[in-house]
């Protein structure tokens, strides 16, 4: 970009210019009204019917050899026992993961009235470059560790994100089209190793200001129209507001592919992620995106929740009858990918005595490296493991169980760990 330093100094400002900017007037939908078409194959992902480990807060992942970070939030009364939306939440250059989340993913968190799953990844050097797809590997593995854990309707994933994070947003249509529903690119330009020509159709939304400074509107227009002949729309010059009008104007392209509509909304403004119009207390982003997002079918309580493609079938350990005097048992799941695993390991206390503080020793197969784990501590972190009882889960009663797991990468090896022990004594898997 020839204009970085440009960029940089600019949206350090944006969130208090976004707050000041003014436009005004209601929305105005030219064209037909954009239709879902078809309904959605609804399907839950493997971590429907699971007691859920992962919990709002930060998490460690590796992903393409190194260390990355997200913050997930989830809706208040999650349950595993039906689906819900995913939306990926992409912050600017120079911005963070904690900036998407403090401005509610764009609006999207509010409006969603908890039906979704949130999820912000970190990018490197606080921007989305995607050397050689790495970003997108990022996506792609934070999905399996989520979906792998928590109940998501995976023909309801989505993205969007302002500048960079647009430019991320619209990288993610053109490289996975079958995961992703719909995007919503806010202030885009092709930066992030997107595509000229999409191979296969994705729900489009995009907004640009009509006098962003930063990366000209006809960037924004490049992006949009991508996906117009993806889609199968009707080419069309939509309508824009004049410069000094403080509106908005969004246009529903006509005679898209049913199930893939496109949507643009031109304002008049700067480059900010959250424009207003004149007069207006809040941002009609949010609203306007939640729209465009929720028209794809419904969130529904599956009846077996499948794998989601590319994840491993899980491997669960053989069962066994335990044996006199053993003190416990183990069972667990893992489910791996390319160079990274998640396991998930159920310990039961089979034998006759309480106890009040517990350590469950493992094997890791060779080249396994846990990267980050939970309801446990872990020592080393290779070989011989140690998983250590946290402060609310230290009493484990005659016939109560604790489920505890963690995250690791391999080289080649996913298998289960072996050779568990509880407080010294063999345990069997099952």
């Amino acid at each position: 970009m020839t204009r970085r330093g440009a960029f940089t100094r600019h949206l350090l400002g944006t969130a208090v210019a976004a707050a000041m900017l003014i436009g005004a007037g209601a929305t105005v939908l030219a064209g037909g009204t954009a239709s879902a078409g078809q309904a959605d194959v609804l399907a839950g992902s493997a971590g429907c019917g699971k007691n859920p480990t992962l919990r709002d807060g930060t998490y460690t992942i590796s992903s393409s050899g190194q260390s990355r970070t997200y913050i997930l939030r989830l809706p208040a009364g999650y349950t595993s026992s039906r689906a819900y939306r995913l939306v990926v939440g992409l912050h600017w250059l120079n911005g963070s993961a904690n900036d998407v989340v403090g401005n509610g993913f764009y609006g999207l968190q509010q409006q969603a009235n908890n039906t979704a799953i949130f999820v912000a990844p970190q990018g490197l050097d606080a921007g989305w470059a995607n050397t050689g797809g790495r970003d997108v590997t990022l996506v792609d593995d934070i999905l399996r560790v989520v979906e792998n854990d928590l109940c998501v309707e995976t023909s309801q994933r989505f993205a969007l994100g302002f500048s960079y994070g647009g430019a991320m947003s619209f990288a993610l249509a053109c490289a996975r089209p079958n995961v992703f529903r719909a995007v919503a690119p806010i202030a885009g330009a092709n930066l992030s190793g997107g595509c000229s020509t999409a191979s296969q159709p994705v729900a489009y939304f995009g907004i640009h200001g009509i006098r962003d400074s930063v990366l000209n509107i006809s960037m924004g227009r490049s992006l949009r129209d991508t996906f117009v002949r993806a889609n199968g729309c009707a080419a069309q010059n939509p309508p824009e507001p004049a410069s000094g009008s403080g509106t908005h104007i969004t246009t529903a392209y006509a005679g898209c592919r049913a199930g893939y509509p496109v949507q643009w909304a031109a304002f008049d403004g700067d480059h900010v992620p959250l424009p207003t119009d004149r007069n207006a207390s809040t941002s009609w982003v949010g609203p306007e995106v939640w729209r465009f997002f929720s028209q794809f079918g419904s969130v529904t309580t599956p009846t077996t929740p499948p794998v989601t493609p590319p994840v491993t079938p899980p491997v669960t350990p053989p069962t066994s009858t335990p044996p006199a005097g053993t003190a416990c048992r183990v069972a667990g799941t893992v489910t791996a990918w390319n160079t990274g695993l998640t396991t998930n390991l159920t310990v039961t206390n089979t034998g006759g005595s309480a106890m009040n503080g517990w350590s469950l020793a493992f094997t890791l197969p060779a080249g396994q490296t846990i990267t980050n784990g939970w309801n446990a501590g872990y020592a080393p972190t290779t070989g011989r493991v140690t998983a250590t009882n946290v402060g609310h889960n230290a009493q484990l009663p005659p016939g109560g169980s604790v489920t505890i797991g963690f995250q690791a990468t391999h080289t080649g090896d996913s298998a289960a760990p072996t050779a568990y022990a509880l407080n010294g004594s063999t345990c069997v898997t099952g």
